[in-house]
């Protein structure tokens, strides 16, 4: 199908110059413009970007009932330079169509995908302050709007992507607990997909953790309850006796953007690096013989955010979060690429 022009209605006021980038929560404050399209008899139609607006549904649209749900979270960053660059937009494309294909929803064409990413940037851009630590969260995602009751598969969906100012999501170390009692996703399921349901699903012991004194936890897996799989916003990771260890993708852990690139960056260095099953016995005798472990959660909203305490069977232990620790040598690395301080060898940096 060929992929139609996209039209673009401008908004006359920014709301930027009243935005307080010194003091602001995420996800709060949409920017000036969002793009827009509909699904119908077999193709993506009408590509627009308009000034924010909100949406009309039927109380019967099938998404509100039988979560045909789907997004993506990426970024798009000021280089020292000045330049602008969405980054890694093809990687989230293809994740985003895995997560279309399983939750039976239409997949969107990669051009129309980037296209729209880099007019609704190229008009944003002005969010993306030079002189501090903040980027543009872009959130793309489609859902079901047949206005219709019955546990059906939708025939009409809407394709939407908002952007929103993003600073620290973890502005310090965090705080977690190894889960053995509730499961996240199981083998099979949609684990692997940014659905939903699988966020929904895990509120409640994320939320019994919160009262407890956590900041998240880390799920294990669903037939054993032994090893590490992901925590609710993040891929862990793991740094013990010089190697980087992090669960192997599955049916049941998200094939992160960060993960992935961390694990080039790391490999690039000539760091050892381990994609395995992960058992928190392993974490517990290694912390027993007094061996350093760097704990840490890397994620697009994250980045790479350090565990200073982790709570396993009850008892506290302390992974290493001192300067010299190597997931901030990795982080550094990454952000070099990104703001342009750092050769980008991979191309992962899409200007616009």
């Amino acid at each position: 199908m060929e992929t139609l022009a996209i039209d673009i209605h401008k908004n006359n006021q920014s709301k930027q110059s009243a935005f307080n980038y010194d003091d602001f929560n995420f996800g709060t404050q949409l920017t000036d413009h969002l793009f827009l399209s509909e699904y119908d008899k077999g193709n993506w139609r009408s590509p627009r970007i308009v000034p924010t607006q909100h949406f009309s549904l039927s109380p019967f649209a099938l998404c509100l009932h039988y979560g045909q749900t789907v997004f993506e979270g990426m970024k798009a960053f000021r280089q020292d330079n000045g330049q602008v660059h969405i980054f890694r937009p093809e990687k989230h494309h293809q994740r985003f169509n895995r997560s279309l294909e399983r939750m039976c929803m239409p997949p969107i064409e990669k051009e129309l995908f980037i296209n729209a990413l880099e007019e609704l940037v190229r008009l944003e851009q002005h969010w993306i302050p030079q002189d501090k630590e903040v980027s543009l969260y872009i959130r793309p995602f489609v859902f079901a709007t047949e206005p219709r009751l019955g546990v059906k598969v939708a025939d009409n969906y809407t394709f939407c992507i908002t952007c929103t100012p993003m600073g620290l999501y973890y502005p310090k170390p965090v705080r977690v607990k190894i889960e053995t009692e509730y499961v996240r996703a199981a083998e099979g399921g949609v684990g692997y997909v940014k659905c939903g349901g699988n966020y929904g699903a895990a509120f409640y012991p994320t939320q019994q953790a919160k009262e407890q004194g956590f900041d998240q936890i880390i799920w294990t897996d669903a037939k054993t309850h032994q090893f590490l799989e992901e925590a609710g916003t993040m891929n862990m990771m793991v740094m013990l006796k010089d190697t980087l260890i992090t669960p192997r993708l599955s049916t049941s852990i998200l094939d992160g953007v960060t993960r992935n690139s961390i694990i080039q960056i790391a490999r690039d260095k000539g760091m050892k690096v381990e994609e395995r099953a992960i058992g928190y016995q392993e974490l517990e005798d290694a912390f027993n013989a007094g061996n350093r472990v760097e704990l840490f959660g890397v994620g697009t909203a994250a980045v790479i955010s350090p565990v200073y305490s982790i709570q396993i069977q009850d008892k506290d232990y302390s992974p290493y979060i001192g300067d010299d620790a190597m997931m901030f040598q990795l982080k550094t690395a990454l952000e070099n690429i990104r703001k342009g301080r750092a050769k980008d060898t991979h191309s992962w940096n899409h200007f616009i």
